[in-house]
């Protein structure tokens, strides 16, 4: 039995497209199978096999009515689950958008735009003296973080920023995930920090942003509602941050130029 499976490999011939092909198609699946999972489509993909497997079996036993049934249904089914699944489907284009070969041709420019748009927005939320704390995801997965918040997945602008922040907002308390230049979640808890060395002068979003960072590589940005400062926290260490130009030199230093080598700890020391 091993010989004839031995032989039979021997004579299969890949080449590299079929390497390819195999590549291409082995990320469909896994797209999709991500898909069913987080639309909780479980049960009607069980559902869907046995129909496939009912109507195959149709074709070799004497169940006429079965598969004209099954034959003349399938194109509704397909529509209805068209339908049915259209943010889910939507959702999962984006995802094969946002997929790393893909990301690795226009990372640049949307962290640049992210960048800015997070500075002009905690620039205005401490005009205002309006409390916000934004935590931008880099090597380590906030996934965790993201589903104890309010999903979103939108676009980083810092009109929607400003509006999430807004005291009469349902989601200004807790805070804003960036997940892969996106806003993943709003209003998400994050563990507060035990540190003994932070000052009083520290609210409690400092003391989530330095849990968070302690135990993560993420960089959170708090503005604070007392006294309107900004603040930047990396590594569970924070620092206050004088005006809008060294909050986005910061990043674009954390965040643009270190793309590359990102698994390296940044030299910077950021003191309480």
């Amino acid at each position: 039995m091993f010989d004839n499976l031995t032989a039979a490999l021997r004579q299969v011939r890949l080449e590299p497209w079929d390497l390819v092909d195999i590549a291409i198609v082995s990320f469909l699946i896994y797209e999709f199978l991500k898909l069913i999972r987080r639309s909780g489509a479980v049960q009607m993909a069980i559902g869907a096999a046995v129909l496939f497997a009912l109507y195959y079996a149709s074709r070799f036993v004497p169940l006429r009515t079965v598969n004209w049934l099954i034959s003349d249904l399938f194109g509704y089914i397909v529509f209805a689950a068209i339908v049915l699944f259209q943010s889910d489907i939507r959702r999962a284009l984006a995802n094969v958008g946002r997929a790393p070969f893909v990301r690795y041709l226009t990372r640049t420019d949307t962290r640049d735009e992210t960048v800015e748009e997070v500075v002009v927005a905690a620039a205005m939320l401490a005009s205002r003296r309006t409390g916000a704390i934004i935590a931008i995801e880099r090597e380590i997965g906030l996934r965790n973080y993201i589903e104890s918040g309010i999903p979103l997945d939108g676009q980083v602008t810092y009109d929607l920023l400003i509006a999430i922040f807004q005291p009469d907002s349902p989601l200004h308390d807790g805070a804003v995930i960036i997940q892969e230049g996106r806003i993943a979640a709003a209003a998400c808890f994050l563990p507060l920090s035990v540190n003994p060395r932070l000052g009083r002068e520290y609210g409690s979003r400092h003391r989530a942003a330095l849990g968070l960072t302690e135990e993560t590589d993420a960089v959170a940005i708090v503005v604070s509602e007392e006294t309107g400062t900004m603040s930047l926290s990396l590594d569970g260490k924070i620092e206050r941050v004088l005006d809008s130009q060294q909050l986005q030199y910061r990043l674009e230093a954390l965040l643009v130029a270190h793309r590359r080598k990102r698994e390296r700890r940044p030299r910077e020391s950021y003191e309480l």
